[in-house]
C-alpha cells in the first residue's frame, strides 16, 4: 500500500511538471512570435495600412538620449530633461510612424543615455539624425531652475533601427 501511494504522488508531480513545462514553452513561443519576430494582425498597430514599417526587418529598435554634459545639470534636472526627450520622441513617432512606435514598444522600449559636450554638437547630431530619416527631438529648458531659459539640454534620437541610430550616436560615451 505504501508503494502505491508513493506511485500516485509521483504521477501527480509528473503531471504538474509537464503542465508547467508546456505552459513555459507556450509563453516563450508566444513572446518570440509577437515581440521578436514582429508577428501582427493584418491591420497593424496604426489601423488599416498594410505598408511595411520603416524598421520592419532591421532588427532591434532603440531610442538614444543625448545629454549636454557642459551644462553641468544636477542628476534630477538631467533625468527630467531625459524624460522630456522620451515623451517628445514618442509623441513625434506616434504621428509619423505609429507602426514603428508599436514595434519599439513590443521589444521593451530600449533606451540608452549618452553625452556630448556642446550645444553645437547637439544640433549637429539632430541634423544628422533627420538626414537619415530618424526622429530627432531637441528639448529646450523652461529656465525655472538651474538652466537659462531656452537652453537646448538634451536630444532624443529615434526610436529607430539600432543600426541607423548608432550611425548618429554610436561614437558618444555613456552618460
Amino acid at each position: 500500500m505504501v508503494k502505491g501511494s508513493s506511485s500516485l504522488k509521483m504521477e501527480g508531480h509528473s503531471t504538474l511538471l509537464a503542465a508547467a513545462v508546456g505552459l513555459g514553452c507556450g509563453l516563450t513561443l508566444g513572446w518570440l512570435l509577437r515581440g521578436r519576430l514582429r508577428i501582427r494582425s493584418p491591420s497593424g498597430a496604426g489601423g488599416g495600412s498594410m505598408e511595411k514599417s520603416f524598421a520592419a526587418d532591421s532588427g532591434e529598435i532603440k531610442l538614444v538620449i543625448v545629454v549636454r554634459n557642459d551644462l553641468k545639470m544636477g542628476k534630477g534636472k538631467a533625468a527630467a530633461q531625459c524624460a522630456h526627450a522620451a515623451v517628445a520622441a514618442v509623441r513625434n513617432l506616434s504621428k509619423t510612424d505609429p507602426r514603428l512606435l508599436s514595434e519599439w514598444e513590443d521589444c521593451g522600449q530600449p533606451k540608452v543615455v549618452v553625452k556630448t559636450e556642446s550645444e553645437e554638437s547637439l544640433v549637429e547630431l539632430a541634423s544628422l539624425a533627420v538626414s537619415k530619416g530618424l526622429t530627432a527631438s531637441i528639448i529646450r529648458d523652461a529656465g525655472r531652475t538651474q538652466i537659462a531659459p531656452g537652453s537646448k539640454t538634451v536630444l532624443g534620437v529615434g526610436p529607430g533601427p539600432a543600426d541607423l541610430v548608432d550611425e548618429v550616436t554610436g561614437s558618444l560615451r555613456l552618460y
